[in-house]
């Protein structure tokens, strides 16, 4: 019976989920800003490379 009263298996399953989501949204944020980066610093080398 103590067993199924246990709750800290849960809430170790509830972390892992959060921290599991908050990983997919910082890649997702990362992916976004280097591309950004990336089309800046292609957009400055075009201008500078221009004649």
């Amino acid at each position: 019976m103590n067993f199924l009263k246990d709750e800290e298996g849960v809430t170790a399953i509830e972390y892992a989920l959060i921290a599991g989501l908050v990983a997919v949204a910082a890649i997702v944020a990362w992916t976004n800003l280097g591309t950004s980066v990336s089309t800046q610093a292609q957009g400055i080398a075009d201008k500078v490379a221009a004649p």
